[in-house]
């Protein structure tokens, strides 16, 4: 803990010196599960890189305290060692913890608990104005609900303390087909009132086709085949779970390895890996999938997606749709998108703990949100020409506005701040601003926002930039770049150091 607080101090330190002169800064975490295009001046930020520490295990209160880069696989390892695991744990192993409670994340143990913040017990933050401060639900509330999907506009979080449960060796996964969005809705209702399952979610194959996926932790695995999704001559977990359910009536269950099953989506990226042997004409068979596996985890295809700028022709969106409308929007992603599959997943509003009433994402308008929604995931290829596809992306968030749903703020955000403000608690989340002496930082919407004017403005001023545009639009030079840069490493993120004149 020594160093610990040394570390705390010095980031102190440097937040007082921004505070001093009024100057706004980032927080800079080494990487990003995020999809929007960023990139961070060394001058203009606050590197909380080397926060990556597990520094205590309770397994009496059953707790663990940790910095807030710790990323999921290193968390799920160390809590496995004394038989405990997170609640919730975010798919993708290079997720951290701090980016879970900053964002928002919710899994398929989100029907039981929620989002990923409703696991933490309490947080250390450094205000933007120096202070080291702790925050919970009974110290500095405002601050820990408000902080919880607000990006680090109110100030660093440093430590967290998570809640564990017991953990099993295995998962006993039951894969239940349906025909229908309205009969994946039934099966979900129907595994949400069983109280021995704690993972639930599924995805939509077409419209008439798809598979709910319930998990109960267990170690009793005798009677059942294990299938693991890890190594790299194991299948991609969506495609085997189409190949296995394509012709079954009835739901079939078999054992997962916990680990395997924590992320199982980490190979392809749920399916996005896909699109890119499409860009690349590469055949998608078990063959290639084993020759460029290491190109197909998580952190390196986020590495390459940012390094690439892909990210600004595909549509990345996740949202959640009360369950009366889940139906409609079913049927509006199958004329607008007509891409799958997608993903669908039960998320419990509040969770176990106390509802945030000042997180930005509640929702302003004082509409009465239902305790259970069913988030979307719907990635894929976007519209060709980029005034085609920011207005789909327009009308896709004004859809999800018109039926009651929110969307989560990691992707691509195309409102006008008007629209923002109208939709998210601003009041609130701007009287804490105040309280807490971050009115000088970025915003949630600085943040978040996709700046369709200042793109244009730039194209008008001056040919430049849309000669750039136009030079990565030539296939595959995007890629090929993106790819080169994953390879080479590196730090993504940040801008390229001025060399010296001599």
């Amino acid at each position: 803990m020594e160093s610990h607080r040394h570390a705390v101090a010095r980031i102190s330190k440097v937040i007082q010196k921004f505070y001093a002169r009024k100057e706004p800064f980032r927080i800079y975490h080494g990487a990003t599960n995020s999809t929007r295009q960023s990139q961070y001046q060394r001058s203009e930020m606050v590197d909380t890189s080397a926060f990556t520490n597990v520094l205590k295990i309770d397994t009496t209160s059953k707790t663990a305290l940790v910095e807030p880069n710790v990323p999921m696989d290193a968390l799920v390892e160390a809590t496995l060692q004394h038989g405990l695991l997170p609640p919730v744990v975010m798919e993708f192993p290079g997720i951290t913890v701090g980016g879970g409670f900053a964002g928002t994340a919710g899994e398929s143990s989100s029907f039981r608990y929620g989002f990923f913040d409703r696991t933490i017990n309490w947080i250390e933050m450094v205000l933007a104005n120096g202070d080291i401060v702790k925050a919970s639900s009974t110290e500095n509330s405002d601050l820990f609900f408000g902080a919880a999907s607000s990006f680090g506009t109110l100030g660093v979080t440093t430590l967290l303390e998570i809640q564990l449960i017991e953990a099993k060796s295995h998962v006993k996964m039951t894969y239940h087909p349906v025909k229908s969005i309205t009969e994946a809705q039934e099966a979900i209702e129907k595994y949400t009132t069983d109280l021995s399952i704690n993972y639930l979610d599924g995805f939509m194959l077409s419209q008439d086709f798809g598979v709910i996926c319930a998990g109960k932790l267990t170690n009793d695995i005798e009677k059942f085949k294990v299938q693991g999704f890890t190594r790299r001559t194991d299948p991609w977990f969506y495609i085997y779970v189409e190949r296995l359910m394509k012709k079954r009536q009835v739901p079939l269950t078999e054992a997962i390895p916990i680990v395997d099953y924590l992320f199982r989506y980490d190979r392809g990226g749920f399916w996005v890996g896909r699109y890119a042997y499409k860009y690349f004409i590469t055949p998608f068979n078990r063959i290639t999938r084993a020759i460029l596996d290491p190109f197909m985890k998580t952190r390196v295809m986020y590495h390459a997606l940012h390094a690439s700028g892909l990210s600004s022709s595909h549509i990345i969106q996740d949202v959640a749709i009360p369950y009366p409308n889940a139906k409609e929007f079913m049927q509006y992603l199958g004329t607008t998108f007509n891409q799958y599959p997608i993903w669908i997943c039960p998320l419990k509003q509040s969770g176990k703990g106390i509802a945030s009433t000042h997180s930005l994402q509640a929702d302003k308008t004082n509409r009465i949100l239902p305790d259970y929604m069913l988030n979307f995931g719907v990635w894929g290829p976007g519209p060709k020409g980029r005034k085609e596809f920011v207005s789909w992306n327009r009308k896709f968030e004004k859809k999800v506005h018109e039926l009651g749903g929110q969307k989560w703020l990691y992707a691509h955000t195309y409102y006008t701040e008007e629209e923002f403000d109208e939709i998210y608690n601003k009041k609130e989340y701007d009287a804490l601003r105040e309280k807490y002496h971050a009115i000088y930082l970025p915003t949630v919407y600085d943040k978040v926002k996709v700046d369709v004017e200042k793109e244009e403005r730039a194209i008008r001023e001056t040919w430049s930039p849309w000669l750039v545009a136009l030079f990565w639009r030539i296939w595959p030079l995007a890629g090929l770049y993106g790819v080169w840069s994953a390879l080479m490493g590196g730090d993504y993120l940040l801008a390229k150091r001025e060399k010296k004149r001599i």
